[in-house]
């Protein structure tokens, strides 16, 4: 209640009173869940086995495996919906009176909470059953799913990302990036969840076959094709900064992030469930993503985000499956996402300049390829392995490994060559503002673009020209909604805006320039924030320099922290976050091996048997 009654919102960490609040409720659902289970364990209760036991009855699944895709399948729907909303949130109005006065943080929290919960069901249920080939023993009448263990990891990984983002602010002030490391863990852990429940149905199907007539295999194609489209969505996350067009990071990475989402699900669902897996994995993607976009757009009246397509790529992996590669699984993955590197990058450009804020400029072309074929082919090798795993016909760990290190390899390349930014010396821009006149008589119909008092016209003019950039624009941002204006071209080294910018109360407003490695900023109108010790920016006519983006658009962090104590931190956030890729790596291949050596590979759809040399013996 103080934090709500404060002036200005906190630009460090919750104070201490939400914080053992939230930490008191999740203890008491945590120990309401324990008691469930506890009883469960004891037979004291069948009530949670009788549901799961019916529901797995209507999918023609084990009851522990049914109950946790539902409640696994809620959780994200719910978390997903809670992300783009805050991400919305968050710039449309800046930071947070506290995380309790954030009602999208209710949503993530709950969303990821019951994806550990479903974990943890799946390794509690199973009484009377040993849960698969795979099983993992807790003592020595019981035995737990691996997927059940590695969908509990991957939510109690996110959950972490919670107190670690308020220990995060509270070192380094707010960092007000969606790539800010503990940012980073709860879209992680929720995309990664997926991979476990991939697991968790294989362990079902492979313990209890008799529970899959037709009905059953039709039900699993359809419930995996949307659990690779959740995937996607997952993986789609990464890029919201570039779906709102407020990327604080250059448009590069873009293509490498979508060429690798679309490779490594979509092979992974044409190889595993077959014909038209990709497409209903795609298309499924583009349904829930667009309909929560217009939830969290036009319905809730925040910033909008727009979303990839992958649909081509889709098409292109169902016309690859059609050639003789798809009996040699790993070429398939490598020439698959080639293709959805280059064309299906190619396509993604062109939908960018119908639906994105952002269009890929020629400017990004090359090194944009350069980035995103490497990754695409890594992700679809991947793709490919995770396939194979889930049939119980993973290559031999001489294949295997050298395959998962390389394409992380390339992917951190990749990464790190994106990341790479210059701020170019002694370059300034003179932007001239004009005042736009309210009209009474044609009100403006979007709220995210305000017009009126507080608003003006701008012409820029840049010390030095920039050639074929990938946007010169003005972001206003954080005021209570969004405005992303790509300048009109009027000269050599001239420009003018095309819509009224905000210049008044809490709007942010900066001129951005990304050419090349290039990636700069300079104000235009910045409010006096009292919780930094920040003053106004006024608008005015001026001559300003350039400085380093993150100065402007992370106003709020504290970059007077030893360089030492940051990367620490980061080191932390990269060591828990390898070691869940690692454990989800050993439980796909503990369940490959145990399915060759149990001879119970579930029956699939999706690929011929490889020849011998490309697989396990």
């Amino acid at each position: 209640m103080t934090l709500l009654a404060a002036a200005q919102p906190p630009a460090g960490g919750a104070a201490l009173g939400e914080v053992f609040g939230a930490t008191a409720a999740v203890g008491l659902v945590t120990a309401l869940l324990l008691g469930v289970a506890v009883a469960h364990r004891t037979r004291r209760t069948t009530l949670v086995a009788r549901f799961a036991d019916d529901l797995g009855r209507r999918t023609g699944r084990p009851g522990w495996v049914a109950l946790p895709t539902l409640l696994t399948t809620v959780a994200l729907l719910t978390a997903l919906f809670g992300m783009l909303w805050d991400i919305s949130l968050h710039i449309g109005r800046g930071r947070d009176e506290g995380p309790l006065a954030n009602p999208a943080h209710y949503f993530i929290l709950v969303g990821l909470f019951l994806v550990f919960t479903a974990g943890m069901a799946a390794v509690v249920l199973p009484l009377d059953e040993d849960p698969g080939p795979a099983a993992v023993r807790i003592t020595r009448t019981w035995k737990a799913p691996v997927g059940g263990l590695l969908v509990a990891a991957s939510g109690f990984y996110a959950l972490l990302g919670f107190p670690l983002d308020d220990v995060w602010h509270r070192l380094f002030g707010q960092d007000v990036t969606l790539w800010g490391p503990t940012h980073l863990m709860l879209i992680t852990g929720a995309g990664l969840s997926l991979i476990g429940l991939l697991v968790l149905d294989q362990e079902g199907r492979a313990a209890r076959p008799e529970l899959v007539g037709t009905a059953g295999r039709r039900l699993h194609w359809l419930l995996s094709s949307f659990s690779l489209g959740g995937m996607l969505i997952g993986q789609s996350v990464f890029q919201a900064e570039f779906d709102f067009g407020v990327p604080q990071f250059r448009l590069v990475l873009q293509p490498m992030m979508i060429a690798g989402a679309a490779a490594l699900a979509l092979v992974t669902a044409r190889l595993l469930l077959g014909r038209g897996a990709a497409l209903a994995a795609a298309t499924f993607f583009v349904v829930v993503r667009g309909v929560i976009s217009l939830v969290v757009g036009p319905l809730l009246g925040e910033p909008t985000p727009s979303l990839p397509l992958y649909l081509g790529s889709a098409l292109l992996i169902e016309a690859l499956a059609l050639t003789p590669l798809l009996r040699t699984p790993l070429a398939f993955g490598a020439v698959a996402g080639l293709l959805v590197g280059s064309v299906g990058s190619a396509i993604e450009a062109g939908w960018s300049y119908v639906a994105m804020p952002l269009p890929w400029t020629p400017d990004v072309w090359a090194e944009g390829l350069a980035m995103a074929v490497p990754v695409g082919v890594g992700a679809g090798l991947c793709g490919a392995l995770l396939s194979l795993g889930l049939q119980g016909r993973l290559p031999r760990p001489s294949v295997a490994r050298p395959v998962v290190v390389a394409s992380l390899l390339v992917l951190a390349a990749a990464a790190t060559n994106g990341l790479l930014a210059t701020v170019p010396e002694d370059r300034t821009a003179t932007v001239t503002l004009s005042p736009v006149t309210e009209s009474a008589d044609t009100p403006n119909p979007d709220p995210q673009s305000p017009d009126g008092a507080g608003t003006v016209d701008a012409e820029v003019v840049l010390s030095e020209d920039v050639d074929g950039p990938a946007w010169v624009q003005i972001t206003a941002w954080q005021g209570g909604g969004l405005v992303v204006d790509r300048l009109e071209r009027t000269g050599v080294g001239t420009y003018r805006s095309t819509e009224p910018l905000p210049v008044t109360g809490l709007w942010k407003t900066l001129l951005r320039v990304h050419d090349g490695r290039e990636l700069t900023a300079t104000p235009i109108y910045l409010p006096a924030d009292e919780a930094i010790s920040a003053p106004e920016v006024p608008a005015v006519t001026s001559t300003r320099p350039f400085t380093q983006e993150i100065e402007i658009l992370q106003r709020e962090r504290d970059l007077d922290v030893p360089g030492w104590t940051f990367a620490a931190a980061s080191l932390f956030v990269l060591a828990c976050s390898i070691a869940l890729v690692l454990a989800i790596g050993v439980g796909v291949g503990r369940l490959s091996r145990r399915l060759v050596a149990a001879g119970d590979r579930p029956t699939t759809t999706g690929t011929t048997p490889p020849r011998t040399a490309d697989v396990r013996a």
